[in-house]
């Protein structure tokens, strides 16, 4: 067998063993509809986050038009924030995947709703409006 065969059966093993485990306590009941519908929630710890990038996001935030997709609370077009921020672990890397999303928008990770792209928000703006959300569950 070929070494790049091999690569992409162990590859192939490692996804399907990702995606079939589900854990009960890393799934959460998403509000607002009949039916029950679960979302996966990344594995991991928070890191700390400097308050006053917390702060500055969430002036940002307020500022900005994501509430007219987002809630704190509850499902609107888009997911709330509180949904979001079980998600993800607060850690650099998931505030710059987040960061990179307010900027270029996106879709599929929570389903139909299209999140409408903010090219001309700076990166370090986007990170900040990131790390608001994912504090919410943190307050």
């Amino acid at each position: 067998m070929k070494p790049g065969s091999i690569l992409a059966i162990l590859t192939c093993i490692f996804l399907y063993s990702f995606c079939a485990q589900k854990d009960p306590k890393e799934m959460v009941n998403v509000s607002g509809t009949e039916a029950k519908k679960e979302f996966f929630i990344v594995p991991g710890g928070d890191e700390a986050v400097d308050s006053s990038l917390v702060k500055k996001g969430e002036v940002l935030v307020a500022y900005s038009d994501c509430y007219q997709c987002h809630k704190e609370e509850s499902k609107a077009k888009g997911p709330s924030f509180s949904d979001i921020a079980k998600r993800y672990p607060v850690q650099e890397v998931y505030l710059d995947l987040l960061a990179r999303k307010i900027i270029s928008g996106g879709s599929g990770t929570w389903g139909y709703p299209v999140m409408s792209a903010h090219p001309k928000l700076n990166p370090e703006d986007a990170k900040a409006m990131a790390a608001f959300v994912l504090s919410i569950e943190k307050k």
